[in-house]
């Protein structure tokens, strides 16, 4: 998956301090990265590459996180980069398919912290405009001390299972056309298994049993932490489809299931995981 990047180490500590000249620089605008060329790879800009069009760079910025040695900040919005050799912007899908993993890991986790920084720049409360904490990842309000924390959503990845059968779905009105499992975010006042009945029931119509926490995923794509789990068919089979949810469900014989376009999701992973007949 995305975050398996070892033997990197990824440390999301909050520990921030002044960057070097070779630290990695995260820039967004909207849904673009920007990246750089280099020896035919794909690659984030360094403070050294930046300094001289930014005269501000070293004074503006934000601490992200870290990989092995290497530090990740996010670069100001007013970043120039018209003399970088080789920059350009890629929407964020590029992360999807970018290699060396760990470095895909990074922007699209970055990318998570963007979105946040940039939506809690004024206090939703008061309307004050709110700072960055200094001890922790924390946005504070300085006015009326409203205090904001990066936004997690937590959500279910459902593998429904019925003997050598598995339930696939489709999206409805989405750009991911390929099979999925049914998915869906936990609501106020439920628990996590909760969550995982309820979506099934409402997406498809089924009941569902023998509830079994698989793993987890962080999916920076969605703000989202992922819950995987597989679960037994409770009765009949027939699908009531949600039409504003899914465009497809249907059952695959184990042999049968689509092979996944790529291996970063946990959704792909359980997929794979029924097809070649391991343990769930």
């Amino acid at each position: 998956m995305i975050q398996d990047i070892a033997p990197h180490h990824f440390a999301n500590e909050y520990r921030p301090s002044p960057p070097e000249k070779e630290s990695f620089l995260l820039f967004y605008r909207g849904r673009d990265v920007l990246l750089t060329e280099r020896d035919g790879k794909l690659d984030f800009p360094r403070f050294s590459e930046l300094e001289g069009e930014n005269s501000f760079l070293y004074e503006r910025y934000t601490y992200l996180f870290s990989i092995d040695e290497d530090r990740f900040y996010l670069a100001p919005d007013n970043l120039r980069f018209d003399l970088l050799d080789g920059a350009r912007l890629e929407n964020r899908e590029i992360f999807r398919t970018m290699s060396p993993r760990h470095l895909a890991f990074a922007g699209i986790t970055g990318f998570q912290l963007y979105g946040w920084y940039r939506s809690h720049r004024f206090c939703g409360r008061c309307g004050q405009e709110m700072q960055q904490d200094h001890k922790e990842r924390m946005m504070l309000c300085p006015s009326c001390g409203q205090m904001e924390y990066p936004k997690i959503c937590p959500a279910v990845i459902v593998a429904v299972l019925d003997g050598e059968r598995i339930l696939l779905t489709k999206y409805a009105g989405r750009s991911y056309t390929r099979y999925a499992l049914i998915a869906g975010f936990a609501e106020i006042g439920e628990t996590i298994e909760q969550t995982v009945h309820r979506e099934v029931m409402e997406e498809v119509g089924l009941r569902v049993k023998n509830l079994r926490f698989y793993k987890s995923q962080p999916w920076s794509f969605s703000d989202t932490l992922l819950m995987g789990f597989y679960c037994d068919l409770d009765g009949e089979d027939r699908i009531t489809l949600d039409q504003d949810e899914l465009a497809v469900a249907e059952w695959f014989n184990r042999g049968q299931i689509p092979a996944p376009e790529l291996d970063i999701s946990l959704t792909s992973e359980m997929m794979m995981r029924f097809q070649n007949g391991e343990s769930c």
